[in-house]
């Protein structure tokens, strides 16, 4: 089960990807995933790719300066510069506090 995420704050980042450079994007999304789990105030990251490039991630954060020490870090900036010139067609972002959650599954 999901922990209770009430109060914190959901950035989301919609995404279609270009055909070039899989591996790099690999490796880079890999990266990002380690240098945000160090970042303060991280609370955990859930994504996913359609087979037509559409990605949805979602990154939680504690609160929204967090977030935005996030957004600021240089190496995520450059990452993000790196996926406007090659790896992306068109991204939006999108960051909201959520205010409630509530999860299910099958047993």
């Amino acid at each position: 089960m999901h922990d209770d995420r009430t109060g914190q704050i959901a950035v989301i980042f919609l995404s279609h990807r270009t055909d070039a450079d899989d591996a790099g994007y690999g490796e880079a999304a890999e990266a990002m995933g380690k240098l945000a789990s160090r970042q303060p105030g991280y609370r955990g990251i859930d994504s996913t790719r359609g087979p037509d490039g559409l990605g949805i991630t979602i990154s939680y954060w504690m609160d929204e300066e967090s977030a935005l020490a996030w957004r600021a870090n240089p190496e995520h900036s450059a990452i993000r510069n790196t996926g406007r010139e090659i790896w992306y067609e068109n991204y939006e972002v999108i960051v909201a506090r959520i205010a409630r959650n509530y999860a299910w599954a099958r047993s």
